[in-house]
């Protein structure tokens, strides 16, 4: 047994695992544009052969993901219509149309044992951690051979992996340790500025955001699965509803916490400097942990708010009610909607409120985008 790579087998329920990969001669290959394209591969991998990305961090000579694999005996297998579905993200027209017609000559011959062997071909590959990180890396080196024009191996060997305990503490803890990576290198001042992580693209208003979010909470659904491994578990909802997830706002106020914490920069020892470490700087860290973790104000302003360009209408309380009575009154509101003030989501706006609720990017992004 290979200690350094343990995989759950079929039938032992879903598990986690943090892999990692380096660039062979820990050289800097990966730039803006070679990041983009990793994370659309990366996307495009996840959703074919269902492997959920929880968080990674894509660095300039290595990369980082926390992996949920599902138990594939518990998943549905793959029909004809999915896997065309799902064809296009990794195989050109031709490919598609040509298993397209297999699949058409199965179902008129009437043999369901050729068409299921049809989509045993690709069903076999998903749901496979080793599938997929072979093929993440495969592709990766494709594109950056073929754009660089050079030749040889890009990877220093195979990729590591650490089998995770499905638990709330173990997986914040390791998505902690993902996003903070290029804090701790020095690139930047926040995790939430570092746009090729889980973290800085849920913070984000990029299409991607929504994808990373629903991984940072799948977390939480651990905490609420597994309460007895899980610190406070039941706190994150107030209740052991399993059936109610807490939203991004309330995820990222709790994980932010722990980013900041465990992120915090540390002073070298004054007479041997040594002991030193790069992170956030202290008084941000004790800036956010005042808050509870929750984005002022100021933070918010300084990034897109949609609510001043979507909500409408934005005031007090009193103010907000009013203009819907007289929207009411003109019948230009929806029959079921009794009341006009909304809380704006995403920071703390004090007694602001709006017309509309925006559940989606209310607060995101941030105006600097740097690259690295």
């Amino acid at each position: 047994m290979n200690p350094r790579r343990i995989v759950v087998g079929p039938g032992a329920g879903r598990a986690y695992y943090h892999c990692l990969s380096r660039v062979v001669d820990r050289r800097i290959v990966f730039h803006a544009a070679e990041k983009e394209v990793f994370r659309s591969i990366l996307r495009k991998l996840e959703r074919f052969l269902g492997v959920r990305v929880v968080t990674y961090c894509l660095m300039g000579n290595h990369f980082h993901l926390l992996l949920e694999v599902p138990d594939k005996e518990t998943m549905p297998k793959l029909d004809a219509e999915t896997l065309l579905e799902l064809l296009p993200l990794l195989y050109d027209d031709v490919v598609v149309e040509q298993v397209a017609r297999e699949l058409e000559a199965a179902r008129s011959s009437g043999n369901s044992g050729w068409e299921r062997r049809i989509l045993d071909r690709y069903e076999r590959r998903r749901f496979d951690l080793s599938v997929f990180l072979k093929e993440l890396k495969q592709r990766v080196s494709i594109f950056l051979n073929r754009r660089t024009e050079r030749v040889g191996t890009l990877w220093e060997g195979r990729f590591k992996s650490v089998l995770l305990e499905g638990g709330e503490e173990t997986l914040r803890t390791v998505a902690a340790y993902i996003d903070l990576n290029p804090v701790r290198a020095g690139l930047v001042e926040r995790p939430e500025d570092y746009r090729w992580s889980g973290y800085g693209e849920a913070c984000g208003a990029g299409k991607g955001a929504e994808k990373a979010r629903a991984g940072l909470v799948s977390i939480t659904r651990e905490g609420l699965e597994h309460p007895a491994v899980c610190e406070g578990a039941t706190a994150a909802t107030g209740s052991a509803d399993h059936g109610n997830l807490p939203d991004w706002v309330e995820v990222q106020r709790r994980y932010r916490l722990l980013l900041y914490s465990d992120g915090r920069e540390q002073k070298p020892d004054e007479v041997t400097g040594e002991g030193g470490r790069a992170g956030i700087a202290a008084e941000e860290c004790d800036r956010v942990a005042e808050a509870g973790g929750a984005t002022t104000l100021a933070e918010a302003l300084r990034r897109k708010v949609r609510y001043f360009s979507d909500g409408a209408v934005i005031g007090s309380t009193a103010f907000v009610d009013g203009v819907f009575e007289q929207l009411k009154a003109e019948g230009r509101t929806g029959p079921k909607r009794t009341s006009g003030a909304r809380r704006m989501r995403g920071a703390d706006f004090g007694g602001l409120r709006s017309l509309r609720d925006l559940q989606v990017d209310a607060v995101a992004g941030d105006p600097i985008r740097r690259t690295f």
